[in-house]
């Protein structure tokens, strides 16, 4: 019998690897002669690693959807368009969780298929807030009186700030990376930072070395954090067993009465590498893990947090995880898209830090943005040289 190898790459998680692992093990059951080996690196490493580097390594490169540009550009991973179905993409399309297809499409070819599904929500421990005759924050001037009370944290690492930045910019109307001089419109991002600030302000430093997955360690084993305004979701720390107190999620706030609050897509998707050993066996693996069945049984039973819009309203995966899905899937339906030419990946560590300082500093929200513009127009420039 022939024997087949591939190996893949995710990151370290137990949203992230033990799905696989699981998915991985029935597929050598059904397949006899083929071996699907999964390592994993750090979230960091994750959101700004080389993806030529990569490639050259493994067979199945777990991504997120940024990476597209810089894929292209050094065609480091396989076209899946040319390999899929018609059938196969119509379901794809029907069934994935807002945009988490569309997101792997770019220049009309598609690097990824999505098998899982997140966005910044809101996070909260209700044992704590309760006692305290305190309800969860429904609007931003909510979340700022609670934060007065020193109960409020949120991730303010450099590239999670980032994004909430965006987020808050779409949120008011803003549109981000449309000139190529400017990344968003001076008054609204002049407005978002302002916003960071106030709330930044009202804790303490340590929220800069904070990422999602730090904060909810915090949140699930400490009793110092009650309200997380938004953070890229795990429904993990929503399940019985996985953290010693419950961490309850849900959507954003608004930001007033009118304005619901916009997210930035987060999720991952599985990517076939260019120098694959065996592309066909790949992408069947691929779409077994990507499936309907696979994403509401094993892979979200195993602690995945699927992709697929019928997995997010399976009733037995939201009663496992406190109806998760339910209570969190509109920040996904609604979540913007983030850039994707070739250089961006680097500007969310970049651009991140120059808010990074401002929030600590209240510095000139001009002279931030005059920073991040040039940051923004050195990251185009270095796709291009790339390319």
């Amino acid at each position: 019998m022939k024997q087949v190898s591939l190996r893949g790459i995710t990151w370290n998680h137990s949203r992230a690897l033990p799905p696989l692992v699981a998915t991985a093990q029935r597929f050598e059951e059904l397949h006899p002669g083929v071996r699907i080996q999964w390592e994993k690196r750090s979230l960091h490493e994750f959101g700004h690693a080389d993806i030529v580097t990569l490639a050259r390594n493994f067979d199945l490169l777990v991504i997120d959807h940024p990476i597209a540009g810089d894929a292209e550009a050094s065609g480091a991973l396989t076209d899946l368009l040319l390999m899929l179905s018609s059938v196969e993409i119509k379901d794809l399309q029907q069934d994935s969780i807002g945009p988490s297809i569309s997101s792997y499409f770019y220049h009309h070819k598609l690097y990824a298929l999505p098998i899982d599904a997140a966005a910044p929500a809101a996070s909260f421990r209700p044992d704590l807030l309760s006692p305290l005759g305190l309800e969860e924050p429904k609007t931003w001037a909510d979340v700022i009186s609670l934060a007065r009370l020193g109960l409020v944290r949120m991730p303010a690492f450099s590239a999670d700030l980032f994004l909430n930045f965006m987020g808050l910019c779409v949120s008011l109307g803003g549109s981000v990376a449309c000139s190529s001089e400017q990344l968003v419109d001076p008054d609204i991002g002049a407005h978002c930072l302002e916003l960071l600030h106030e709330l930044a302000a009202l804790m303490p430093d340590e929220i800069y070395s904070l990422n999602p997955i730090t904060l909810y360690e915090r949140m699930a084993k400490e009793d110092s954090i009650a309200y997380c305004p938004f953070a890229y979701t795990y429904s993990n720390y929503s399940r019985d067993g996985f953290g010693a107190k419950h961490v309850r999620f849900s959507n954003p706030v608004s930001m007033d009465r009118d304005t619901p609050m916009r997210t930035v897509l987060g999720g991952t998707g599985i990517a076939i590498s260019a120098s694959c050993k065996d592309t066909a066996l790949a992408l069947e693996y691929s779409l077994f893990v990507a499936g309907q069945t696979c994403q509401r049984t094993l892979y979200g039973m195993c602690g995945g947090q699927p992709a697929r819009r019928s997995a997010w309203n399976d009733s037995v995966l939201n009663q496992i995880t406190d109806d998760f899905f339910l209570r969190t899937a509109a920040s996904v339906e609604t979540a913007y898209v983030r850039p994707r030419y070739p250089g961006y990946v680097g500007l969310q560590a970049r651009a991140g830090e120059a808010i990074v300082e401002y929030c600590k500093q209240r510095g000139s929200t001009q002279k931030t943005l005059e920073q991040m513009d040039a940051l923004y127009r050195l990251s185009q420039s270095e796709g291009i040289q790339h390319a």
